[in-house]
């Protein structure tokens, strides 16, 4: 038997404050969401990832000197140095031998860590790797930018993976793709380096188009119907990929846990893909919104919350900013109970 990587435990975070979206209004309707936990001025995205972490080593009684890396997904830092998995590893008091450092994704971001995580685990550089993803969006979107503010929310994810000596992989078929000629369609093009000698009021000046809906160059700008369109190319053939790697067909599939951009997006992916309407394909974002690179752990926890029984063979897939994505079969049989 040689080291596997498996997922131990899994524990989510959100905002306390919350924004609702219009009940009457068609796009509440058509993207699903009908509230958003949003980070108020002064809350950070280390702040819900520390949450996630202490509620992780609290419930589950997690010696948390036995972590050996923390790894951070986020597109929202504290600052631009250090990464905020130093601030994160700081205030969660870990060991002085315990490596940390962030990793900028979007909504592939969780695939992205679980591989990265596998392979630290499995090389032997880390027993217990705790794997982060926490975003505060809602602080790149404009408040007037009606297209986007409704969709995303705030929230983080703590996920600890660890090693233990097995002959079947519980991490296994990753497979990544990206398209970075189109990276203009999910983009703030100011903060970086990039514009970083702008004048402000270039970089602030309003841009409205004909709806009305306002952003910056300071702000996110998403190209909704490219996305849509890319994710419904892209996912396809790299689920029929893994599928074809894991000598697996949809049937043996027991849970299909993708990223939960929205309804509307989800229900297309599952029509392209042709996932059956069985119960085993999860859509449901209505109380959080896109949480980006948390929002497939935190849709494992809903899972559990609501009773639904996690298999061995479920298809994990993320896709977005990049243009980027990625996806995994993942046993969810390990998550334990309390320990």
């Amino acid at each position: 038997m040689v080291k596997r990587a498996y997922i131990r435990h899994i524990t989510s975070c959100y905002p306390e404050n919350m924004e609702y979206n219009s009940v009457e209004g068609r796009l509440t309707h058509k993207i699903g969401v009908y509230k958003r936990p949003t980070a108020l001025p002064g809350e950070c995205a280390s702040d819900l990832a520390v949450q996630a972490a202490e509620k992780l080593f609290a419930k589950y009684k997690i010696n948390r000197s036995t972590v050996d890396a923390v790894v951070l997904c986020t597109q929202t830092p504290d600052y631009i140095l250090p990464a905020t998995a130093c601030v994160i590893h700081g205030r969660l008091g870990l060991s002085k031998k315990c490596m940390a450092f962030d990793f900028n994704q979007g909504c592939a971001g969780y695939i992205y860590g679980l591989s990265l995580a596998k392979g630290l685990v499995e090389s032997g550089q880390a027993e217990n790797v705790l794997l982060l993803t926490a975003d505060t969006i809602s602080k790149l979107i404009h408040p007037r930018d009606m297209r986007v503010k409704p969709i995303f929310g705030d929230s983080a994810a703590a996920t600890l993976v660890s090693g233990t000596y097995s002959r079947s992989e519980f991490l296994r078929d990753f497979r990544f793709g990206t398209d970075g000629a189109d990276f203009r369609k999910i983009i703030v093009h100011y903060g970086g380096m990039r514009m970083k000698f702008a004048d402000p009021e270039v970089a602030y000046k309003e841009i409205v188009d004909n709806y009305g809906n306002v952003r910056t160059d300071a702000h996110l700008y998403m190209d909704g119907k490219s996305v849509l369109q890319f994710t419904t190319e892209a996912v396809p053939p790299m689920m029929g990929d893994i599928l074809r790697g894991a000598r697996l067909s949809i049937d043996d599939i027991d849970n299909f846990i993708f990223h939960q951009a929205n309804k509307f997006m989800l229900e297309n992916v599952q029509n392209v893909c042709g996932i059956p309407d069985d119960g085993r394909f999860y859509n449901n974002c209505e109380d959080t919104g896109n949480t980006v690179s948390a929002s497939i752990p935190n849709s494992i926890n809903k899972m559990q919350e609501q009773d639904i029984v996690l298999g061995k063979r479920c298809l994990l897939m993320g896709f977005g900013v990049g243009l980027s994505w990625g996806g995994c079969i993942a046993d969810l049989t390990t998550l334990d109970s309390e320990e």
